[in-house]
């Protein structure tokens, strides 16, 4: 396969940041300066190179995607991530995300369940040392590192776990991906202390997370 040049990774990459993110209300400057310097393509595959900064989902290493440039950019905007911040990442992938994150707050814990691309995740974030990699199951999250002021969930789920809410100090920030009656979209919401619920924002096409089915209602049989 032909390698793109530097050059032009660059140039598509700011492309993408004026005709993507720019024009649909990825308005945070911060978020936009993070997107324009880190080099996407060196996190989605040899294989998605050429595709790095197409507003479009890719495909990655076993039948998982990576959300778009214009998804995560919603997400990281509505999360009004502060440099001080603590922020859950789930859904890692092979890092994209916890990078640009690592240019806005303070300290970012990734948790990725595929075993593949938990690996690839390591590698390239190698030398960030304000993200730590964690391989495991992603609706159980990072409790270890727990409390965060972010959650922030790049993909669509049908709900979220107790388990990830309650690694959120009071008054913590979720922007994720919803999916509601087969529709995706992006949502926030706030931890307080009288409980926690989410608003979608945006119809946007969000790739699906697995591990994060909404229990089947119980029927009697016929």
């Amino acid at each position: 396969m032909a390698m793109i040049s530097p050059s032009a990774n660059e140039t598509a990459r700011h492309a993408m940041v004026a005709s993507q993110l720019r024009t649909n209300a990825v308005s945070d400057a911060r978020v936009v300066a993070a997107m324009s310097d880190v080099p996407r393509e060196d996190f989605v595959g040899a294989s998605n190179e050429a595709l790095a900064y197409r507003d479009t989902p890719l495909r990655l290493a076993g039948g998982r995607m990576q959300n778009s440039p214009l998804a995560t950019g919603r997400l990281l905007t509505e999360a009004q991530i502060d440099p001080g911040d603590s922020v859950l990442l789930i859904g890692a992938a092979g890092g994209y995300t916890a990078a640009v994150l690592a240019r806005l707050a303070a300290k970012v814990v990734a948790v990725e369940g595929d075993s593949v691309l938990a690996g690839e995740a390591r590698a390239n974030l190698a030398g960030i040392g304000t993200v730590t990699l964690v391989e495991g199951e992603l609706a159980a999250g990072a409790p270890d590192g727990a409390p965060y002021d972010v959650l922030i969930v790049d993909g669509a789920v049908d709900c979220l776990p107790e388990a990830l809410i309650d690694q959120l100090r009071s008054g913590g920030r979720v922007a994720s991906g919803i999916i509601e009656r087969g529709v995706t979209r992006l949502a926030t919401g706030v931890k307080s202390a009288g409980g926690f619920g989410l608003a979608a924002f945006a119809d946007v096409d969000c790739v699906v997370l697995p591990g994060f089915a909404a229990p089947r209602a119980f029927s009697f049989p016929g």
